[in-house]
């Protein structure tokens, strides 16, 4: 059972079985949007729990043939402020180690799971937290959101290939002021450069995430998979 990580996909409406459906509606048309949500108080920060059950988490929506695709969303506060860093300033170097994999692990997960995927980012994108909403394949974020490749300023590196994500979102120049310096970005920057896709409304960031995984639900689910795999190169980016 999964503590901080949740699968969330709306129920399909039950017809009543004296109902009359016309034939071309007897059938669903479309798959579901599902959420993964994070949801670990009052920072979403990353642990190695937190990344092994959304590897899980991503393996399971991989199998389900009734999502379409996939919002990501640490809720309406928070999308996540990163590591989780008292615990990792418990590791010795071999678990500190181990945790960097598990965190590549998950990431990699979410950027490979063959469904379009949208970010839904509120409050802070921070440090790890901004490298897995850089796995999503679309980014939506709140006007009043602060990003930032913050792990400098705990004197550490970008964990796996968060440094290169950036790099590939928003070019290596950009990305390495971002590194360097762990400064803050808002979400018109982050907009202006490429950090986004989309800046709304605060309120309205989870309505605009699902606006745009609604336009691929009428798109057979193998069809989906082998136009997001057409992608995939070297490393995959986005």
């Amino acid at each position: 059972m999964r503590e901080f990580v949740a699968i969330v996909v709306p129920e399909e409406a039950v017809v009543p079985e004296e109902a009359v459906v016309p034939e071309e509606e007897a059938a669903p048309r479309h798959g579901r949007i599902a959420t993964l949500l994070l949801s670990r108080p009052p920072r979403n920060a990353l642990t190695r729990q937190v990344y092994r059950e959304i590897t899980e988490a991503v393996a399971e929506l991989a199998e389900r043939d009734d999502v379409s695709a996939v919002i990501v969303f640490g809720g309406h506060e928070i999308f996540s402020a990163g590591e989780d860093l008292p615990e990792l300033q418990t590791l010795n170097r071999a678990e500190a180690e181990a945790a960097d994999e598990v965190c590549a692990q998950a990431v990699a997960a979410v950027a490979a799971l063959p469904k379009p995927t949208v970010a839904a980012i509120t409050g802070y994108a921070l440090g790890a937290g901004l490298t897995l909403a850089l796995a999503c394949d679309w980014r939506v974020s709140g006007d009043n959101v602060k990003f930032g490749a913050t792990e400098i300023l705990a004197g550490l590196a970008p964990a796996g290939d968060g440094a290169a994500r950036l790099a590939a979102a928003i070019g290596s120049s950009k990305a390495k002021d971002l590194v360097f310096s762990g400064r803050f970005v808002d979400a018109r920057e982050a907009h202006d450069v490429g950090l986004i896709d989309e800046m709304v409304a605060p309120d309205t960031v989870y309505d605009a995430a699902h606006t745009w995984a609604s336009r691929f639900t009428d798109y057979p689910a193998d069809v989906l998979a082998a136009a997001k795999a057409s992608f995939s190169g070297p490393r995959d980016g986005r």
